[in-house]
């Protein structure tokens, strides 16, 4: 599976939905910009992950919803959820 910035946009939607148990219609994107990361998880590891230190190009997703933001980062590989109630999530790799 391949994602490109509208794809990765729509799969943080998706999943946003889900953790917050509302429609999806409900998720604004307020933004979605092309970003270097500084390593392979894309600046947001997970628990004792070990990524390789080397610059990785994707897109920075912010969604909002009841008032919240809530920050995606993905590359045409990979989605994460950026610090969602204190952790970074993979969610999909």
């Amino acid at each position: 599976m391949g994602f490109d910035q509208n794809s990765a946009a729509e799969k943080a939607k998706e999943d946003l939905s889900k953790r917050l148990g509302i429609d999806a219609s409900k998720i604004e994107t307020a933004s979605v910009s092309s970003k270097e990361f500084p390593d392979m998880s894309l600046g947001a590891p997970v628990n004792d992950e070990m990524s390789a230190q080397m610059i990785a190009y994707g897109w920075e997703i912010t969604l909002r919803a009841d008032g919240s933001d809530y920050h995606y980062r993905g590359d045409k590989y990979q989605l994460r959820l950026k610090d969602y109630k204190g952790s970074n999530h993979i969610v999909v790799s």
